[in-house]
């Protein structure tokens, strides 16, 4: 029985042909052109025009709603920051599972996200294979290898913190009957693109307004310092965050709302985002972005379908008078933008356990509210992948893990600075030095920060205190440190993919 036609097969030629398909004029804003004609593999990509399309492919899979962990948020409703959300009745049995860790390997969301994750390698691989054999400009060519080798970096970043070592795919036309390699190997790939894409990108300020959303050097530094920072290198983390902060490219938002309101859309903070367009204009080729739908407001006004709902333990991580919990939630009888929030009939305003006792209230992700009373502009949300507070906020932990408490602080009181609004009565700057505590008071900054930005569940793993603070919730150490390999992929090859360990 012939059995090479695995999942992998068919997405490397769907990645050549959708790619190929996608000629874009490029004096038209990259985020806002449909996919157009087609074309086939043989004569793609063969010039410059070729080249600008096969890399605003790979653009294109961030806007793709299961680029998004699959769809839901679920690295966050993983986390204690947030709850399933909706109400109670919807995706009770899919989403809901993640609240209390008794998901499975044939759940779709793992599946939706591997596979979305791959078709951007794949992609990526179109670029960096075939454009240096295209006679076109040198710096053209120089950059879009670049971008496609941060946006390879970038994917592989999700797989390996994610799934652990997965299977290394650097070529068009892979070796279908490989194996995993090890999370050391992916990581070396995403070092050595990353180190590639710092000396191919531009800085930012060497975009027109209408390419926005481009990778940059700044990011691709400050993505390979999280990559260090990921492994406990922090030595070598260090110096990519300080080159990101040192660049004087980047600021902070003087309003907080503004770090991920419509405001502040490719502006000082954002080093990395991903760009969308307005959902009136509806469906993924033309550039909408549905993170956003499946976290807004539910009901009245009908914003979205009301997942990742903030957790009251979320609510009161917040120091007193934090101007931040405000703009992080969204209560309802709260008036934004004109805009009334009365929420969802079938979702109870409270909910208590068999005790009495409060447990969760309606309320949403204010972070991706955008002005409006139907559902259509929340698709034009711009989710910021890395902002320049996180770049603060790791580069206070890297130093403070090197023994530069003074630096760490500098760091880490910045952004309370911002975040007290120039009331000195809040948000007093932390003066401790000692190692233990200031990576304690770091790493909760980060929580409240960025919170429901995707953070939260992985900064636990990674820091070892996912099994005391997610414990409670159904943690199990030495297994959900790692998401399930999607057990399609495991029969697509016939076992060949060994699954993580204590998910079989």
């Amino acid at each position: 029985m012939h059995t090479r036609s695995t999942s992998m097969m068919k997405i490397t030629r769907m990645v050549l042909l959708i790619a190929a398909s996608l000629v874009i004029n490029a004096c038209q804003d990259f985020l806002e052109v449909p996919l157009q004609g087609t074309l086939t593999q043989s004569d793609f990509p063969t010039n410059e025009t070729d080249a600008l399309a096969a890399t605003n492919a790979i653009y294109y899979i961030l806007r793709e709603s299961q680029y998004h962990t699959g769809l839901f948020p679920i690295d966050d409703i993983l986390s204690d920051d947030a709850y399933k959300g909706s109400n109670p009745e919807d995706a009770a049995s899919t989403v809901g599972p993640y609240e209390n860790f008794v998901m499975f390997p044939t759940d779709a969301w793992f599946a939706n996200w591997w596979n979305t994750l791959y078709r951007g390698v794949l992609r990526a691989n179109v670029v960096i294979e075939y454009v240096p054999q295209i006679d076109m400009d040198e710096a053209l060519r120089k950059r879009y290898i670049g971008e496609a080798k941060f946006l390879r970096a970038l994917f592989y970043f999700d797989l390996v913190k994610a799934y652990g070592g997965v299977p290394l795919v650097t070529k068009t036309a892979p070796d279908f009957t490989q194996v995993r390699a090890t999370k050391e190997e992916i990581w070396t790939l995403i070092e050595q693109d990353l180190t590639d894409a710092i000396q191919a990108l531009p800085l930012r300020t060497a975009y027109p307004a209408k390419e926005a959303g481009r990778a940059t050097q700044g990011a691709a530094q400050a993505l390979l310092g999280k990559a260090h920072l990921y492994q406990g290198e922090f030595t070598l983390a260090a110096p990519q965050f300080d080159a990101v902060i040192n660049s004087g490219l980047y600021d902070l938002e003087p309003d907080f709302d503004d770090a991920n309101s419509v405001n502040g859309e490719f502006g000082v903070e954002s080093v990395f985002e991903i760009g969308a367009v307005d959902g009136l204009l509806e469906g993924i080729e033309n550039g909408t972005n549905y993170y956003a739908n499946v976290q807004g407001v539910r009901g009245t006004p009908n914003r979205g379908w009301g997942f990742n709902r903030p957790s009251l333990e979320l609510q009161a991580a917040f120091e007193a008078n934090d101007p931040r919990l405000e703009s992080t939630v969204i209560y309802l009888g709260e008036v934004l933008d004109g805009v009334t929030i009365a929420g969802d009939g079938p979702t109870p305003d409270e909910t208590r356990n068999e005790n009495g006792d409060l447990i969760e209230i309606e309320c949403y992700n204010q972070k991706v509210w955008t002005p409006g009373q139907v559902v259509a502009p929340t698709q034009g949300h711009n989710r910021r992948l890395i902002r320049f507070a996180d770049v603060l906020l790791m580069a206070a932990e890297a130093h403070n893990e090197n023994g530069n408490a003074g630096v760490a602080l500098t760091h880490l009181n910045r952004v309370r600075l911002r975040a007290r609004e120039g009331n000195a009565a809040i948000l007093p700057d932390v003066s401790v030095t000692d190692k233990t505590q200031l990576r304690a008071r770091i790493l909760q900054e980060r929580r409240v920060e960025l919170a429901l930005e995707g953070h939260r569940f992985w900064d636990l793993v990674r820091t070892g205190n996912a099994p005391a603070v997610l414990g409670p919730l159904g943690f199990i150490t030495g297994k959900h440190e790692l998401f399930p390999i999607p057990q399609s992929e495991i029969d697509l090859t016939q076992q060949r993919l060994d699954q993580n360990p204590n998910w079989d």
